[in-house]
């Protein structure tokens, strides 16, 4: 279904961009509804969560973006659709801030991990390994995990599934040598992710030494337009959400040079057969 949060982000764009072309201020919108300036800003923010129908059509009516504007319904539309509700949210337990929702509507994303192998790309064998690993986990919650991870993974059976670029550290299938049976069903999922059009993946070798990934992991989210990138990183407990135009900038030139430092797609492929022979 589509996701509330990148809704939201898109019809924030949408009507900023209405705002401006109207020549207004977000305090003379303020004082002409008289709402505060902080409510406006909040709706072309996305921080104001679910903005009403009757908000929005305010807006409009102020920027005079008529019902015959071609624009006018798919802006309702996108309203309606910032207010609801995603299978996420049975695992909002699991899944820090909003990250499942950007990455369920992501048109491109680009991970580098260099201690796990990225969740979209895990098997369910090496998904419960990490959860039991983790010291706050019951039994229930390593399952709630596993089908969590299934669920996201469904976004590989769209239509058009996003292009999805993984780089991933040696060592962190290298620390799978304990587990066998895990680590052969994990290469043998990445090397069937390997052969599928909508994925590029990357084995970045130890032996390459310190490098440009030595800060740790990211993702990088690319939307259609009018949403606009993010850059996630994620701690233990919650995420941060980088949006700021040179901090994106800054990312995609730390990507490029990970990438290059990496082994190429097909290089990949035959060190993760090697894998399963030795």
């Amino acid at each position: 279904m589509a996701s509330p949060t990148v809704r939201r982000r898109q019809l924030s764009a949408i009507l900023r961009e209405m705002r401006k072309a109207s020549g207004l201020s977000l305090d003379a919108v303020a004082a002409r509804l008289e709402w505060s300036r902080a409510k406006v800003g909040h709706i072309e923010t996305g921080q104001r969560k679910k903005p009403s129908v009757l908000e929005v059509k305010a807006l409009m009516a102020e920027y005079g973006v008529t019902p015959e504007d071609p624009r006018y319904e798919t802006v309702l539309m996108l309203t309606r659709q910032a207010q609801a509700r995603g299978w996420w949210r049975r695992y909002d337990d699991l899944f820090p801030g909003s990250y499942i929702e950007l990455e369920a509507e992501a048109s491109e994303i680009r991970t580098y991990e260099a201690f796990v192998v990225p969740g979209l790309l895990q098997t369910p064998g090496y998904t419960r390994l990490l959860q039991q690993a983790r010291l706050d986990r019951d039994p229930d919650d390593v399952e709630r995990a596993v089908e969590s991870r299934r669920k996201r993974q469904e976004i590989f059976d769209r239509t058009s599934p996003p292009a999805v670029y993984a780089i991933i550290e040696e060592h962190a299938l290298e620390r799978l040598r304990g587990t066998p049976d895990v680590l052969a069903e994990q290469v043998a999922h990445l090397l069937h992710m390997a052969g599928r059009n909508s994925v590029t993946l990357q084995v970045l070798r130890t032996r390459v030494g310190v490098h440009a990934g030595a800060m740790g992991p990211f993702v990088i989210l690319d939307f259609p337009e009018p949403a606009s990138p993010v850059v996630y990183l994620e701690t233990y407990t919650d995420g941060l959400f980088l949006e700021r135009r040179e901090e994106i900038d800054q990312y995609r030139s730390l990507w490029d040079r990970i990438r290059d430092a990496a082994l190429p797609p097909d290089r990949t492929v035959e060190f993760l057969r090697s894998l399963l022979t030795l």
